[in-house]
């Protein structure tokens, strides 16, 4: 049985400036599950934001499908909603009409009075109550405007909500507000969710899996990194997990070097590149406390 979004033998190839062609990445397959939160982690050219356009339905891949909830994707659906890291909102309509755009264009069937109180309802689950949801884009911080992003994707109910580096632009305490934020609206929603980020923290914290790409060209998605720490996660707790430094360690291992020594290998005729599943666990307590080291295993799959 077929995962809820399924990304089969996807290829993505665009003219080199001299009459020949430049593979992105080939025949990447990989899948995610229903409520599943999955990032994807790799070096810039790798073609992560061409993955995530694809999926979203802003791009055309050169081959391979892509298919959500049995459907094959082609265009842009109001089933999938995506937060961008420059915002993206329209600064002539305010806070408030910013997600109730969506909304009324999601359920034509509602009353203004109806989609206004469903719009409320999710700018207060992001920190955004009163007199600010009057204020037009401008006159938000960059905080306040990615909240207004968010709340506006979650409140459209998408079947898959896709995060483009969302926290980039914010500062490291305005970012951690916001993703202890995502974490509780993406646990009361049991949304789908595929995002991109270059910040290793903030996809231990956030991820049920992470998702590794090779560089660039015929970049490929190596290993799929299961995070085996339990939920809810705390960000001031996390670290004291057994596993935290683990999973952290083969992250950078990858992206540092074994990311650039698998990179620029063509796919054989006919194969399939579907990622290695990684479990990283702690191992058997040693005789001596001081080497209790965690250990990894990798499952082929």
């Amino acid at each position: 049985m077929k995962p809820f979004l399924s990304i089969d033998n996807l290829t993505q190839r665009f003219p080199d400036g001299t009459g020949g062609e430049l593979t992105v990445f080939e025949n990447a397959s990989f899948g995610v599950e229903k409520g599943e939160f999955v990032v994807i982690l790799g070096h810039s050219g790798c073609g992560k934001s061409t993955i995530m356009n694809i999926l979203a339905g802003l791009a055309e891949p050169t081959s391979g499908v892509v298919t959500m909830d049995g459907y094959e994707v082609r265009g842009p659906s109001l089933d999938r909603g995506v937060v961008f890291q420059n915002y993206s909102l329209l600064p002539w309509l305010s806070t408030l009409k910013n997600v109730t755009f969506g909304v009324a264009a999601r359920h034509p069937e509602w009353s203004r009075a109806e989609v206004a109180a469903h719009a409320t309802k999710f700018l207060a689950m992001v920190g955004l109550e009163g007199d600010v949801i009057h204020r037009k884009p401008s006159q938000l911080s960059g905080g306040m405007r990615q909240r207004v992003s968010i709340a506006r994707a979650f409140a459209n109910h998408p079947k898959l909500l896709l995060l483009d580096e969302p926290f980039g632009a914010l500062d490291a305490l305005t970012r951690g507000t916001i993703q202890d934020e995502l974490l509780k609206i993406w646990g009361q929603m049991e949304q789908t969710v595929f995002m991109i980020t270059h910040d290793i923290d903030e996809a231990i914290l956030l991820a049920d899996r992470i998702l590794l790409m090779t560089n660039g060209p015929f970049a490929r998605v190596a290993e799929s990194v299961e995070i085996t720490i339990p939920r809810p996660r705390n960000r001031t707790e996390i670290i004291e997990h057994p596993n935290y430094y683990a999973i952290r360690n083969h992250l950078v291992q990858f992206l540092g070097k074994r990311s650039k020594e698998m990179s620029g290998q063509p796919t054989e005729a006919g194969k399939t590149n579907r990622p290695v599943p990684v479990r990283i666990d702690k191992s058997e307590p040693a005789d001596d406390p001081e080497d209790r080291r965690p250990a990894l295993s990798a499952v082929n799959g």
